[in-house]
């Protein structure tokens, strides 16, 4: 059972999922992102989560920088929850999961379709890459070393692949 920090791990998709990898979360982002909600009472009514789960979720998108807490200006006392540049930076993940979920578990089709504000043709997510554009099959993509990690890490990977 993994718990809720990856600390062992030095990798930033485990980063991303102490973030938003929690129940609820992608959820709450999409409907924030995609369907207007922007108030506590929204997002309970709509997904019918716990308020206890909510106010968390919430919280943790904030303290984060996903999302902004920000006066209403309709009704007082009640705050709006904005989603950030950096939580707008999630659309392609929600989009790529969707798309998956569309594929792999929706026996009746999509749904939800993404489409363009500007054509109104459907969005789609897709792997490519720097040099020679789009990748068409996914065992194509392997997984190395960046910048980021650390060479006391790297030589211990480097040690046990070698037993």
């Amino acid at each position: 059972m993994l718990g809720k920090t990856y600390d062992s791990e030095v990798c930033s998709m485990a980063r991303a999922l102490e973030i938003v990898g929690e129940r609820w979360s992608l959820l709450i982002l999409r409907d924030a992102l995609f369907a207007g909600s922007t108030r506590f009472g929204d997002f309970q009514r709509t997904l019918g989560i716990a308020t206890n789960v909510l106010a968390a979720r919430l919280e943790g998108f904030v303290g984060a920088g996903i999302m902004e807490r920000q006066p209403s200006a309709g009704q007082s006392g009640t705050p709006e929850y904005v989603v950030t540049a950096k939580g707008r930076d999630l659309v392609p993940a929600i989009v790529a999961l969707t798309q998956w979920g569309d594929r792999w578990a929706a026996p009746d089709g999509p749904p939800i379709e993404y489409r363009h504000t500007e054509c109104g043709e459907a969005v789609t997510s897709g792997l490519s890459c720097a040099g020679c554009g789009v990748v068409d099959d996914p065992a194509e993509v392997r997984a190395e070393p960046g910048p980021g990690m650390p060479a006391e890490v790297l030589a211990r990977k480097r040690s046990l692949r070698r037993r």
